[in-house]
């Protein structure tokens, strides 16, 4: 005899709220091929771990992520486009840090 399917069971243990209070996830997938993760999309989910099985029901349809990362989006903190002049001009001055700074060996493919 063939086991029940227990995929739903984390949905039915889930917090009852509704819906338009749950947070918002930011969702990251690592590609087989690739070396970082790529932010892929949101969705809503009541905790982490039923965000993490929804993102991988979500946008892993094909088999093609190894790996997903599931961020609150309240935890997630970025730069504005608008000022990104004087948020990135420290780093115009040093000089030290730019690639035409050192030589770079002939017999080095990639660098």
């Amino acid at each position: 005899m063939t086991e029940p399917d227990r995929s739903n069971e984390a949905t039915a243990a889930a917090p009852q709220q509704p819906r338009a209070h749950w947070p918002l996830f930011e969702v990251f997938l690592r590609g087989k091929r690739g070396l970082n993760h790529v932010h892929v999309g949101s969705l809503h989910a009541p905790d982490a771990d039923l965000a993490l099985r929804n993102a991988r029901d979500l946008y892993t349809r094909r088999n093609e992520g190894v790996s997903i990362w599931v961020v609150p989006a309240a935890a997630v903190t970025a730069s504005s486009p608008d000022e990104k002049d004087s948020f990135f001009e420290p780093s115009g001055d040093k000089i030290y840090r730019h690639p035409t700074f050192y030589a770079i060996p002939g017999d080095v493919p990639h660098l």
